[in-house]
């Protein structure tokens, strides 16, 4: 009996001993040992098809607006650059969360994980205000600069943007809320927020537009409030997802107080990037001015072919906001060998894509602009601008893709720069000496041109990040 007892203390005392002995396992995350390919597929295929309905959803609101008229398609193609430019303010923001967030999941620092996405939230609510009393002063004398003196086009312009900016804030929450469902894989959640948010914005665009049923007919002003009703709904559910799934991020609302170090390493990764997204509402503004040299139309065709190929560009820009968590992760994590497939990965992905969109683009031009009401005048300079800018897609596909990679490791400077050489350096000149032969068609050449400059910088620049901080890295 005595032996018994003393076998059972001694066997209880073992299991103590192998309890206390093994180390605390932390689960790891899929994005340090899924297959890379299918890790892609995983995180970035449900927002490349969110992206690509907010880009049908973007052809189908500009589409319908030209149906009012021309001089109402030529002033959303104005409202362009300053869209852009919110987008810019509250993607890169939102990069730098993203960035900073998935680094610190890899290094296990889950309480520097919740202290970036409280941050983030603070800052997207920032950027509402700052734009919020933007558009009390800056609208009118904007589309006065731009419409050429045409007054129906400063009308729709200004009545389209007030609404657009002032209810802003819908916009600037689904994009910091959706890119924290991002960085921890839940990209599912951001497919079903965006998806819903840009079907209530089509549905309410044939009602508010039109006036169908019992809704007002509104015109341009129906078209920007469907836009920011379908924003709202997109972040009022991304706000749920998050609230209930996101568990690596913990949601402290009433302790919490900005953090400056915090915010200082957010906008490290960030302000280069705003600086890019920002540097192309600029270039589109000033393009728009170049195209004025010969018509409204000619800024009309601009604003179509930009709305055209966000069908193609905006599902590459969901693939890369796949990727950046992914490499960001096993950078923090020291994975070496997954960070080199998921960008050689990244880059097959989107030249894949791109070039099915370029042939698209050559083959049916005419059939694209025919889906916004094109005129004669419309088809004759925007069927030649379409082809002699598809074959650039394909250039655009490395030099995204790249940039993507300087943001996971923290370098979006290198991003910003290759964008400055694009646009401002080669885009912009080239556009303005070919505008001034008076042939519009020599315009179009300077994209291709300013595209192949911008994949040799972005090449050059990842050549040396490959060589100063991946070769380095001890694999793990």
């Amino acid at each position: 009996m005595l032996e018994r007892a003393i076998t059972e203390n001694l066997t209880h005392f073992k299991n103590i001993n192998i309890i206390v002995s093994m180390p605390q396992r932390i689960e790891e995350n899929k994005m340090g040992t899924m297959k890379v390919p299918m890790l892609i597929v995983n995180i970035s295929l449900p927002m490349m098809i969110s992206m690509f309905i907010q880009a049908l959803y973007n052809i189908v609101d500009s589409a319908l607006v030209g149906r009012i008229n021309e001089n109402a398609l030529t002033a959303l193609s104005l409202a362009f650059p300053l869209q852009n430019l919110m987008i810019a303010f509250g993607v890169g923001t939102a990069v730098g969360v993203n960035a900073l967030l998935s680094t610190r999941l890899g290094q296990k620092k889950m309480e520097d994980v919740s202290k970036a996405a409280m941050n983030g939230l603070f800052l997207a609510l920032c950027n509402y205000l700052f734009f919020l009393g933007l558009s009390f002063f800056l609208l009118k004398p904007y589309f006065l600069s731009a419409a050429k003196g045409v007054e129906q086009i400063v009308s729709y312009g200004e009545e389209y943007m007030q609404i657009v900016m002032r209810a802003s804030f819908g916009m600037f929450g689904v994009i910091m809320l959706d890119r924290l469902l991002q960085a921890t894989g839940r990209t599912l959640f951001t497919m079903i927020s965006q998806i819903s948010g840009a079907l209530c914005n089509i549905v309410l665009d044939l009602c508010l537009i039109f006036g169908l049923g019992p809704f007002p007919k509104m015109g341009v002003a129906g078209a920007a409030l469907a836009t920011v009703i379908g924003q709202c709904l997109s972040m009022l559910l991304s706000l749920l997802f998050n609230l209930l799934f996101n568990k690596e991020v913990q949601f402290n609302f009433r302790a919490f107080r900005p953090e400056f170090a915090t915010i200082k390493q957010i906008y490290f990764v960030a302000l280069p990037t705003i600086l890019l997204n920002g540097t192309t509402s600029i270039t589109t503004y000033l393009i728009d001015l170049i195209l004025g040299m010969f018509s409204t139309t000619a800024i009309a065709v601009y604003g179509v072919y930009f709305k055209l190929n966000s069908f193609l560009f905006m599902p590459i820009f969901g693939l890369n906001s796949g990727l950046v968590p992914i490499i960001a992760y096993n950078y923090g994590a020291c994975k070496k060998k997954r960070i080199f497939k998921a960008i050689h990965t990244g880059l097959l992905f989107a030249m894949l894509i791109m070039v099915l969109g370029a042939l698209l683009f050559e083959l049916i031009p005419a059939s694209l602009l025919r889906l916004f009401a094109a005129t004669d005048e419309m088809l004759k300079i925007g069927v030649p601008a379409i082809r002699l800018i598809a074959p650039s897609f394909i250039g655009a596909a490395i030099a995204i893709t790249l940039s993507s990679v300087f943001q996971a490791f923290s370098c979006a400077f290198y991003s910003m720069i290759v964008a400055f050489m694009r646009q401002l350096v080669v885009l912009l000149p080239v556009a303005y000496l070919m505008a001034l032969s008076g042939n519009i068609r020599n315009v179009w050449f300077s994209f291709p041109i300013a595209e192949v400059v911008s994949v040799a910088v972005s090449i050059f620049f990842y050549t040396r990040l490959k060589k100063n901080r991946l070769m380095p890295m001890q694999e793990v």
